[in-house]
């Protein structure tokens, strides 16, 4: 099944334990005291949109793409009711070109990490960089292997992972292993990765 099937299926099906109904703590964090400055943003895989908003709210102008209708329909809905100016499209971020690109800003929480091959994640670094200004910056928050669970959680993948798919366009600025923004006791590990866009 491929993953936009599999992402439609559970948001028609209520099973999505990764909306937390609030932008993740951990982009927060990095927004304001990096510090990322306001400028285009993009949030890839934004699910129903909390942190498009957020970003929204501090200035960035931003445009939020996520393949499920539902999700970005829920998406607008909030953005409608918070006041918020920003974009929702669907679409396939692999295979879209976004309408304002280059961007100063890419955000994802679970992007990267639903691509089980090194082919799908070097495809999306590949199409990252397509969209960043030189220079820009990605923040990527990912599903971290080395935590051992017998629950279910995020796909997990190794700081090798990463390094791997991203090495080529951009600039590792921190690797930190942290935790997933989440509303319940016992938070999923997560790769924290910041990454620039390299000067080629």
């Amino acid at each position: 099944m491929a993953v936009e099937d599999r992402f439609k299926g559970r948001y028609e099906a209520h099973d999505t334990p990764w909306d937390i109904g609030a932008p993740d703590f951990n982009l927060i964090h990095a927004v304001t005291n990096t510090p990322i400055k306001p400028c285009k943003a993009v949030d890839i895989g934004c699910g129903t949109g909390d942190n498009a908003i957020w970003l929204a709210q501090q200035g960035f102008d931003v445009v939020g793409i996520d393949t499920s209708a539902v999700a970005i329909e829920k998406a607008k809905q909030k953005a409608s009711q918070s006041h918020a100016k920003c974009g929702f499209i669907v679409g396939n971020f692999l295979t879209s070109q976004i309408e304002g690109a280059p961007f100063g800003f890419v955000f994802d929480r679970g992007l990267f990490h639903v691509f089980e091959l090194d082919e799908g994640r070097k495809t999306l670094a590949e199409q990252v960089n397509r969209h960043l200004e030189k220079g820009g910056l990605w923040l990527s928050l990912v599903g971290n292997a080395d935590e051992q669970r017998n629950t279910p959680g995020p796909p997990q993948r190794t700081a090798r992972d990463i390094v791997n798919a991203v090495e080529r366009y951009f600039e590792i600025l921190s690797l930190v292993s942290g935790f997933f923004g989440a509303n319940r006791p016992e938070r999923p590990r997560a790769w924290i990765c910041l990454m620039r866009r390299r000067q080629i």
